[in-house]
């Protein structure tokens, strides 16, 4: 069996060595017309491959496992009509986000001078990620709100669920954690447009580490402009990797899409990827010992441990500001500062 593996997923090549007969790596950018696909029995890729019929005709490949939550580059229906199997990794960086956006208002409740409980927070979204941010927000006291129209109209869910008006109107913060859907009752592009900034209240700190178009960037910087936001953290960008000088460089934070950077996220997203391809062609993982071990991220320097002091060991072990000044010192990097990412991990282990 043949698996090819975009080269940029960490912590991959010995597991898959010891669960596939034959493995191949080829650059995200690179699996379009690589004579690799020709036999391949399954990819597991990241979002800067687009899989559609495109890709995959005339391929042996039967299964599609992205290592990342979001899937906008699979066609789904494409891959259905040719009977191509393909998963996400829903949830593996999670937690990466919650710490990324606690973090975040950590060092704008600093930069203010005011503890960061102080914070009512507004969740746009409430899937994975939007309870993982829900959680790492709850652990240093911010007040929150939550907003997910599709869960609030499923019910048997044990969450008070209010408008994107009551959150404009009432929040110090809001940050989006939806997918980007473009049709349908709750498209999400777009969903904080000009007359959506036109109904905040007080003049809050916008946080956008869902997906570049959730968000409208010019009406987000007018809104700063005009002091109807305050402070604005950009992760996700429209128009990846050409992204808005004048937003990175106004931006109190601003990244290249890492918030779900964590090697403890990428190491899930791994494992994940592995287990479903293994599912789908009945492969069986025969010691998960060293399965987890073969997958599992370096552990940190012996001179990195914990303080004491809660806020500054959060910042210790991830600091925003150090990916800002990277990008900002060189914006037209973002995919070198992505693939090439340091280590970072969420507990001091």
């Amino acid at each position: 069996m043949k698996v090819v593996i975009d080269d940029k997923i960490p912590y991959i090549d010995a597991a898959a060595r010891l669960l596939f007969d034959r493995v191949a790596y080829l650059p995200g950018a690179a699996f379009a017309g690589s004579d690799e696909l020709s036999d391949a029995d399954a990819l597991i890729v990241r979002t800067r491959t687009l899989c559609n019929r495109a890709l995959l005709q005339d391929t042996a490949v039967r299964f599609v496992a992205t290592a990342t939550i979001g899937f906008d580059h699979i066609n789904a229906n494409e891959l259905a009509l040719m009977g191509v199997g393909w998963t996400n990794c829903p949830g593996c960086n999670a937690a990466s986000v919650g710490q990324y956006v606690r973090n975040s208002l950590l060092l704008v409740a600093r930069s203010r001078g005011v503890d960061v409980s102080c914070f009512k927070v507004g969740i746009v979204g409430y899937g994975h990620v939007g309870r993982a941010v829900c959680e790492a927000l709850h652990e240093v006291g911010c007040e929150l709100m939550v907003n997910d129209p599709p869960l609030a109209l499923s019910g048997g869910c044990d969450v008070v669920f209010s408008g994107l008006d009551e959150l404009a109107a009432e929040c110090d913060v809001i940050t989006f954690h939806t997918p980007l859907t473009t049709f349908g009752p709750f498209a999400t592009y777009h969903i904080a447009d000009k007359n959506f900034f036109s109904q905040l209240g007080r003049k809050p700190v916008i946080i956008n580490a869902a997906r570049g178009g959730v968000v409208d960037e010019e009406a987000l910087l007018c809104a700063h402009e005009s002091g109807v936001v305050r402070e604005m953290v950009v992760d996700t960008w429209e128009n990846e990797p050409h992204i808005n000088l004048a937003l990175l460089n106004k931006a109190f934070i601003a990244t290249p899409h890492i918030a779900g950077y964590s090697a403890d996220g990428k190491s899930n997203a791994t494992r994940m990827a592995l287990r479903a391809v293994c599912k789908y062609f009945d492969i069986e993982i025969e010691d998960e010992e060293r399965f987890l071990a073969m997958t599992a991220p370096p552990r940190l320097s012996a001179d990195c441990v914990e303080t004491g002091d809660r806020d500054e060991d959060f910042l210790r072990l991830y600091n925003p500001f150090a990916d800002t000044a990277a990008l900002r010192a060189e914006p037209s990097a973002f995919e070198r500062l992505r693939g090439n990412y340091p280590l970072r991990r969420e507990h001091f282990a």
